[in-house]
């Protein structure tokens, strides 16, 4: 099974593969700094504690193995500031991969989503058989969304979805870039 790099590596940047014992710490300290900043789009923010930090980090590497979940830490300067995962959904075909993540607010700004997603989309692209990435937000998160517009993705649909966190419409936005459509890095 073809799987991506455990590490990429960017100029400044580097997304991770998490070590599940070792990230515990620092990675729940982070979310924890970003509450307020992850609670109006995040649902799972709201059931968030040191326990639901360990069992997510726990259950990387068996979703790793499988190839249905590869999350990183996004690491800037040696520390983590957030977190970005290339995955599939059960409900999507075989040949779509979805990318997902969220930064620190001390974070944002400087084009670290954007550089992270454009990575991901790369590493998507050189697994057999993706033809499809798709980024999917909520369209009131303006700050997400302007991440797939940046790097060429386009608006594929909009469509319901339960709005389980406080800022939520109700709504998701799809984003979608094609294989032949993907920018150089």
């Amino acid at each position: 099974m073809d799987l991506p790099p455990h590490v990429i590596a960017l100029d400044g940047l580097t997304l991770r593969r998490f070590a599940a014992e070792s990230d515990l710490p620092e990675f729940f300290a982070v979310i924890e700094e970003s509450l307020e900043h992850l609670r109006p789009w995040m649902p799972w923010v709201a059931e968030h504690s040191h326990a639901k930090t360990a069992e997510f980090l726990g259950s990387r590497a068996e979703l790793w193995a499988k190839g249905r979940d590869f999350t990183y830490a996004i690491m800037r300067g040696g520390a983590i500031v957030g977190a970005c995962g290339l995955f599939r959904r059960e409900d999507t075909p075989d040949d779509v991969r979805e990318i997902g993540y969220w930064l620190h607010p001390a974070a944002t700004g400087h084009g670290l989503a954007t550089r992270t997603a454009r990575a991901l989309a790369d590493e998507a692209f050189r697994l057999p058989g993706v033809a499809w990435v798709e980024i999917v937000h909520d369209p009131a998160n303006r700050a997400s969304g302007a991440v797939p517009a940046r790097l060429g993705f386009t608006e594929r649909l909009r469509r319901p979805a339960e709005a389980l966190a406080p800022a939520e419409t109700g709504e998701e936005l799809v984003w979608r870039l094609a294989r032949e459509h993907a920018p150089a890095a």
